[in-house]
């Protein structure tokens, strides 16, 4: 790769954070997957937002009732055509029951207050992220006086270093930990427990800062501040420092424990601190470098040196340079390895940056949001962070299992779409979600993807396997077998959409009118893949004398075909009652092309094109940001670069903070997605980017590897390092102008692959193992051992 690329993995801005607002939402992240920092405000006052994983309040789990009764009474009333009673039976019997959980929200750990004096109007003032090292720093002039403030969360030491440095020795600045401010309502009508509970004790060269969460423990943290000379001096709720050459301030945080024990543990550990803030940062990116740097691309020849702001500019035009469009790549991978680690918990909407009480769609989502942070793990190198994923919905088993029973009377798992840790009850009491049962089952593909890029037949015995069946047992007590020998699901939705005949007449804007039907095609791709992964996983497993097999075979066969509507598209739902609905951001009815991997064009050409004028068909106006993203992976998994590139654009050009993170949607109205002033954080779509970029560069399945599969026309050349497949690792260059091609397979595991390659160029397969086979003239299907090296060189 070329390592002259300098600016290709920094966020250079030359504004301040400054929504109206909620100034968070622009801040710098950095994080090491437990513990995250936003730096954001100005020169004069800024503030470090912390936040922990394991913070979370406002929560109330209730008892689920037994209104299984409910699922014959829906069935009744959606056979009598009475859609809108079915739709709202289960729902209203929760109701009327009392049930009222309520999923938790992050909550804030707090801030680190920093107020420095301004002599000047500022000059030359920037703010940056090094993605390659975690570290924010901002840089300004005052008169004569030059300033940087800089800031890491260290993944070797498990703490926040900031550093203050100038070119003159006469540093002054006030420091010290409090609540992070709210932009709603006061924190005492809202948190009164917190507001009550807080303390603030400057005691130097610590400073001890704690509240208390609902459940009734504490969590806060200690700073320490090592000056280089200077005076340090306590104040009744700060740390004051004067004429100083250099200030270091060093954070610990705690959640879930008694305040004066942790700041005791706390100040022994950073007492123990020796290193001074370069050797904690090298320490650091030992760690974060490697993970960062585990894949690579390279979509451009220079290194565009412009702010985050000038990208903005450009891509507000209507076309993203090429430059964004790699940098968003890479600091979505940043996101990612910042925002979780594989003993924590998953990423969330908002990662680890998060500034309010009450988030807006603060929750884990299983309808589409959870997973899209998770499509481009396996395939960008970060199989080792995917098991979050896991851990977390297995620590609620026993709730999925009681849901399943007490909502449906049915056996195995129902995942409510919407969970937060430790509530896996339904919480979301409205018919989109409540009679939604796909979650477990769009869930089990990521538990079976991971066994086949990672091989660990552990896993797959004792996690994914089990997980699987549990969530076939409920399908095979759910499904109803229809006259015609082919099961029928009901009550079905596709998540979030209601059929066009079922949309209000009166053109009355309402959040999902009416979405409960019958033979979802979501529903139903869902729950083949399901049976076909748990068939050859058990035979993988050595299980091939179970008759589960046997019964999902049975089962498989019940499933009745994909229908296609006048128009040559799949239908969303497969049943006659339910028109197709263009105007919509979800895609579900795509899963079988993708995120699935039912089929490709080549195998069955026809039924490929009708999912494409599907997606072909959805109006750019209904979409989000996380839904452009979606659409971008379709579009390249369907061969269409320049469409997939053009989601892209949309979201460059109207969801992008200037910070980049992504939003829900844009809040200017410009009439390119949903209309909404809210425009929540939602970071699966900083994710989803990433996925569509590689879904551009490659397709990857067990048997398959196709070689820029999607190739935009603009991207006439460039450079992957180290993309996965699942027995491998892939390198590749291209140059179309030139017509020249090289790539290097290296074998992790034995490899019995077919590759595809690109046809703008022509190959030597003269020089190849003598067991790979030349299918033709871009095609090869390859046997090679572990550990071997296959380089292919177009002539």
């Amino acid at each position: 790769m070329n390592e002259s690329k300098n600016n290709q993995y920094k966020l250079k801005l030359s504004y301040p954070a400054s929504w109206w607002g909620n100034m968070w939402r622009e801040a710098l992240p950095s994080g090491n997957g437990k513990m995250g920092a936003a730096v954001y405000g100005g020169i004069k006052n800024e503030t470090i937002l912390i936040n922990h994983e394991e913070l979370w309040h406002l929560g109330k789990k209730d008892e689920v009732p037994d209104v299984s009764h409910t699922l014959a009474e829906t069935r009744r009333l959606i056979s009598q055509k009475d859609y809108k009673a079915a739709s709202w039976n289960l729902t209203n019997a929760l109701k009327e029951k009392g049930y009222k959980t309520r999923l938790a929200s992050r909550l804030p750990l707090g801030a680190l207050k920093v107020t420095m004096p301004c002599e000047y109007a500022f000059k030359n003032y920037s703010r940056v992220l090094n993605m390659e090292t975690g570290e924010v720093s901002v840089k300004w002039e005052d008169g004569q006086k030059r300033y940087e403030r800089k800031l890491f969360v260290s993944r070797a030491d498990d703490l926040i270093a900031y550093e203050i440095t100038s070119n003159h020795a006469s540093i002054q600045a006030e420091v010290h930990l409090a609540l992070q401010k709210s932009e709603g309502r006061k924190l005492i009508d809202r948190v009164p427990l917190l507001v009550e509970s807080v303390e603030g004790k400057p005691k130097a060269p610590y400073y001890y800062y704690a509240a208390k969460n609902e459940d009734g423990t504490d969590f806060g943290g200690v700073f320490r501040v090592i000056p280089v000379n200077g005076q340090m001096k306590e104040k009744k709720e700060s740390i004051q420092l004067t004429n100083a050459e250099k200030i270091l301030i060093l954070v610990k945080v705690f959640v879930k424990g008694e305040r004066k024990k942790e700041w005791q543990r706390l100040t022994n550990e950073l007492a123990d601190i020796k290193h001074n803030y370069e050797e904690l940062l090298n320490r650091h990116t030992e760690i974060h470098c490697p993970l960062f740097q585990s894949a690579e691309i390279e979509l451009t020849d220079g290194d565009d040196p412009r702010s985050n702001e000038e990208l903005l500019l450009e891509a507000y035009s209507g076309e993203a340079p090429t430059s964004l469009i790699e940098k968003m790549w890479a600091y979505g991978r940043y996101l990612f390895i910042s925002g979780t680690r594989a003993e924590g918990q998953p990423l969330g909407l908002y990662g680890l940056w998060f500034g309010d009480y009450r988030l807006m769609w603060g929750h884990n989502m299983a309808n589409e949001n959870i997973q899209m942070m998770y499509w481009h793990a396996n395939v960008g190198g970060f199989i080792e962070l995917v098991p979050a994923l896991f851990n977390y919905y297995h620590q609620m088993m026993d709730d999925f299992r009681k849901n399943a029973r007490q909502l449906y009377g049915c056996s195995g798992i129902f995942i409510p779409a919407g969970t937060t840790p430790g509530i896996g009850v339904p919480n979301q009491v409205v018919p989109v979600i409540m009679n939604w049962t796909g979650a477990a089952g769009w869930l089990a593909k990521h538990f079976y993807d991971y066994f086949l890029f990672s091989n660990d037949h552990n896993f797959l015995k004792e996690k994914a396997l089990p997980f699987m069946r549990e969530a076939a047992l409920f399908y095979e007590d759910f499904l109803v077998l229809g006259d015609d020998g082919f099961y029928k699901i009901y009550p079905s939705v596709s998540p979030e959409n209601t059929p066009e005949n079922h949309m209000p007449k009166n053109g009355q804007p309402l959040a999902h009118p009416m979405p409960t039907t019958i033979n979802a095609t979501v529903d139903f791709a869902i729950i083949k893949e399901l049976l076909a992964h748990l068939v050859e996983g058990s035979r993988i497993a050595g299980e091939e004398e179970s008759n589960r097999i046997a019964q999902w075979e049975d089962m498989l066969a019940k499933i009745p075909d994909y229908q296609i509507n006048e128009d040559g598209a799949i239908r969303e739902w497969m049943h006659p009652d339910f028109d197709d609905r263009y105007d919509h951001r979800h895609l579900s009815h795509i899963y079988p092309i993708f995120p699935g991997q039912e089929f490709t064009r080549e195998d069955n050409p026809s039924l490929f094109k009708a999912f494409e004028a599907a997606v072909r068909k959805r109006l750019i106006g209904a979409q989000t940001g996380w839904s452009l993203a979606h659409m971008s992976s379709i579009y390249a998994r369907i061969g269409a670069g320049d469409q997939a590139l053009e989601c892209l654009n949309i979201i460059a050009q109207s969801c992008l903070m200037n910070n980049f993170f992504t939003l829900h949607n844009d809040w200017r109205d410009m009439g390119i997605c949903m209309n909404s002033q809210t425009a929540p954080v939602q970071l699966d779509a900083n994710s989803g980017w990433i996925n569509a970029v590689q879904e551009m560069l490659i397709y990857v399945s067990p048997s398959l590897v196709k070689i820029l599969p999607a190739l935009p026309t603009k991207w006439k050349q460039g450079k992957v390092r180290d993309f996965c497949f699942t027995t491998g690792k892939i390198s590749f260059s291209w140059d179309i102008e030139e017509k020249v091609f090289s790539g290097k397979i290296v074998a992790q595991r034995d490899t019995n692959i077919r590759i595809i390659l690109p046809e703008f160029c022509e190959y030597d397969f003269r020089q190849f193992h003598t067991n790979t086979r030349v299918i033709d003239a871009n095609c090869l299907e390859i046997k090679i051992n572990r550990d071997e090296v296959l380089t292919i060189q177009s002539k």
